[in-house]
């Protein structure tokens, strides 16, 4: 998978755009590591075997250090020569490998950790979502309600109960990172507009101060709905559109709802696709 990351750039052996002489220095500006080590040069010396050799030697977070450095430089790479991403499902396969290396490894001695995510789960994910949207209208809320209680065990946020059914209206929370999110889904024949918007924030105003919201609604929101809610609130939007993006591109829950969080902080936008955050050449950076 790191080959076909690093190696469309210039070709098998090398590492994206890098020359011998620039790829010891980025590591060695980025990383303060000396990959120009005889000991990384035990399978070859081209830039692609050293890379391979150092992260079989180093620990996982040193791994994950190195492979976050390349990952950006990457995307430097793509946009500064306007080239669409040549590697299909490149951010998904890369925020899969940084999951895989952050999870825990299993108590048995010897025994590999469990993959934090299976390509073939989120398929399958895929699938049932687009099984969902064929039922009929009082099958569709537990339907939903199943498929949503999946997709959050699978991504490891700690999803609660109840998802209390309410013809099609589904609650809960979850934890993401060291944030409580309390969750409400909906799924309506129309776009959700900014009334139930504002019924859901009273219920985070009377919360907490530190709980904070994500509203999924199946058929999006109204434009007019978000630009009425405005800016600065206490919760992040998601719709249908992102969810089969997010599993049809195999970039895991997690990581979209954390890019979801971090830019809505940084515009004050509560709802941002998915497109426009794993854009390569845009919204991603």
């Amino acid at each position: 998978m790191i080959e076909d990351l690093v190696e469309f750039a210039r070709g098998r052996g090398y590492v994206l755009d890098f020359s011998d002489s620039s790829f010891s220095q980025f590591f060695a500006a980025e990383l303060d590591i000396d990959i120009d080590d005889p000991i990384y040069a035990e399978h070859g010396g081209s830039k692609g075997k050293r890379l391979r050799c150092f992260l079989q030697k180093v620990d996982d977070a040193t791994a994950i250090r190195a492979l976050r450095a390349l990952w950006e430089h990457r995307g430097e790479y793509l946009s500064r020569t306007g080239q669409p991403d040549p590697v299909v499902n490149a951010e998904g396969r890369y925020l899969t490998l940084l999951a895989r290396l952050t999870g825990d490894a299993s108590n048995g001695a010897g025994e590999a950790p469990r993959p934090a995510f299976d390509w073939r789960l989120l398929a399958e994910l895929r699938d049932e979502l687009v099984a969902v949207a064929s039922l009929q209208a009082h099958e569709r809320g537990y339907a939903f309600e199943a498929f949503l209680k999946r997709s959050f065990d699978m991504a490891g946020l700690t999803a609660r109960e109840p998802f209390r059914n309410t013809g099609e209206q589904i609650d809960g929370s979850f934890l993401l990172g060291e944030e409580t999110y309390l969750f409400e889904a909906k799924w309506h024949a129309l776009p959700t507009g900014v009334a139930d918007l504002h019924v859901f924030h009273g219920k985070l105003e009377q919360k907490a101060a530190w709980a904070r919201g994500l509203f999924v609604s199946y058929n999006g929101f109204t434009a007019e709905g978000l630009t009425a809610f405005g800016s600065g609130k206490r919760l992040i939007c998601m719709d249908g559109r992102d969810i089969y993006d997010a599993l049809d591109r195999q970039i895991p829950l997690k990581a979209v709802l954390e890019r979801k969080v971090r830019r809505a902080a940084e515009t004050g936008r509560p709802h941002i696709s998915v497109r426009e955050l794993f854009d390569q050449n845009g919204g991603s950076r």
